[in-house]
């Protein structure tokens, strides 16, 4: 039962879909927003919108809980589609995903921002009409040579020590995501950012 005031809000986390994806960096959003169903006994098995989500009931608010399918360069076209259906405004769309400027067990929690050169968060951006949407960054570290393809670094998975400080990462993504719904992007930001999970 919900109370009168009531809001939806959508929390994505971007990767690529199929087995092979599933633990490079480049599905680090996956990987928070499965840990965050976890935790709220939530199911993302509902397919619709281009994607895979689930929903649940959370301190008198409605969450969303999605997985866009289209592949990570076309994601904002199931954020627009289920964001549309429910009358979800971009302020209550958290966008959790792999961040290569922060190294593995950093977050980074912003209000709103350009893409950087994340083609998840540009196709949002594009699809939205919008660059006014939370987002919690999970470090993936910097490709190791400046001349490495980008796109197989993404691609590639985490060493052993990584893969460590990574899980902590994860986890305190899902608590900051809520943290956002609960108390509002600033208090997330002060008590997530800079957080060296171990």
């Amino acid at each position: 039962m919900f109370r009168r005031n009531s809001e939806n809000w959508l929390i994505v986390g971007l990767g690529n879909p199929g087995k092979q994806y599933e633990h490079t960096r480049h599905n680090c959003g996956f990987r928070a927003i499965d840990l965050l169903a976890d935790q709220l006994g939530c199911k993302i098995d509902k397919g619709k919108f281009q994607g895979l989500y689930g929903q649940i009931a959370y301190h008198g608010r409605k969450l969303f809980l999605l997985k866009p399918q289209t592949f990570m360069n076309l994601s904002g076209r199931s954020v627009l589609q289920m964001s549309a259906y429910y009358n979800i405004p971009p302020q209550r769309i958290i966008v959790m995903f792999d961040d290569i400027s922060l190294p593995p067990g950093r977050l980074r929690v912003r209000g709103d921002g350009s893409a950087g050169g994340h083609n998840g968060i540009k196709s949002i951006i594009q699809e939205l009409g919008s660059q006014d949407f939370p987002r919690v960054k999970i470090g993936v570290g910097a490709k190791p040579h400046e001349q490495q393809d980008l796109a197989d670094w993404v691609l590639s998975g985490f060493s052993t020590q990584e893969e460590k400080a990574l899980s902590g990462a994860l986890k305190a993504s899902a608590e900051a995501a809520l943290c956002i719904v609960e108390n509002g992007v600033p208090q997330s930001a002060n008590r997530y950012n800079g957080l060296k999970a171990d």
